[in-house]
């Protein structure tokens, strides 16, 4: 699924640096506070997780889509599950994720993890009930090119499975290192989502580090969910992690920020290399 509501850019010079956001938006339930927030971001790129479409549970609205119209964004969305309990037969309801920008997004795709836990699936002896969240489908990885003045930026919007253990999300988290390695190493490559874990084990660092990439959020450090009891600070969930000829900083968790059960995550990405540069250069004498 994707639209385009963003107005034609005009900009007459390269960019030197590129905002980009990662939230859990918990589907789109605060949605005025949600759009409150993100519409102050003045980002590049939106990179959003457990987002609805058509669910009871957020009044039977396209959540991507009302925040790229109220925004003027284009977007791409991604399913990950029909949501049973949410929809009907007739019209049915779906959860996945959810990337926009007000920049040019093409080639999207749809990673399909290999692994995947049975957890959801449909019970004949469970209670047709919302709370037990039945659902058909697995999680995903939304990948997706955003052209940014002649610089262009895969992005992988992940969100990997709540409902196991660090092994099986490690495999999932390496099916979309497998997939980013086939750019070479002058293209910008962004992986940011929920992965339901703390990447700041050394196993998830290895693997991490191996495939050239590097954490640009300070998410080790600062608890990227509310506590949930009082013997709980917060949980590390919510990673970005950039591979590429640029400096990234200004990571930061907006833990004052409401609107889902996570904070949401930022950082910018300084244009450095001078091939980026030249290729900025080039589009925009030839655009």
């Amino acid at each position: 699924m994707a639209e385009n509501f963003a107005p034609t850019q005009w900009l007459s010079w390269p960019r030197s640096s590129i905002r980009i956001v990662d939230w859990n938006i918990d589907r789109g339930l605060q949605l005025r506070s949600i759009l409150d927030f993100l519409g102050d971001t003045n980002a590049d790129i939106l990179i959003l997780q457990e987002v609805d479409v058509n669910a009871r549970r957020t009044h039977h609205l396209n959540i991507a889509q009302e925040i790229a119209r109220k925004l003027r964004l284009n977007y791409v969305f991604g399913r990950e599950f029909v949501e049973l309990t949410q929809g009907s037969k007739t019209s049915p309801a779906y959860h996945g994720q959810a990337t926009l920008s007000p920049w040019k997004i093409s080639k999207p795709r749809i990673i399909h993890f290999d692994r995947q836990s049975d957890f959801w699936k449909p019970r004949w002896y469970k209670p047709k009930l919302q709370t037990f969240q039945e659902r058909l489908g697995g999680r995903i990885a939304l990948v997706a090119e955003i052209s940014i003045q002649g610089v262009s930026i895969i992005c992988h919007n992940i969100h990997l499975e709540s409902r196991s253990n660090d092994e099986l999300r490690l495999a999932q988290l390496n099916e979309v290192l497998l997939d980013a390695s086939v750019y070479d190493s002058t293209q910008l490559v962004v992986v940011a989502g929920d992965l339901n874990l703390n990447a700041s084990k050394s196993v998830m660092t290895d693997a991490l580090v191996r495939a050239g990439f590097r954490d640009v959020v300070p998410t080790s450090r600062v608890p990227t969910t509310p506590a949930r009891h009082l013997l709980e600070a917060g949980r590390h969930l919510d990673w970005a992690f950039v591979r590429g000829p640029v400096q990234a900083d200004a990571g930061k968790v907006h833990r004052s920020v409401r609107g889902s059960d996570h904070y949401p995550i930022s950082f910018e990405l300084r244009i450095a290399d001078s091939r980026l540069s030249r290729r900025a250069e080039q589009s925009k004498r030839t655009g």
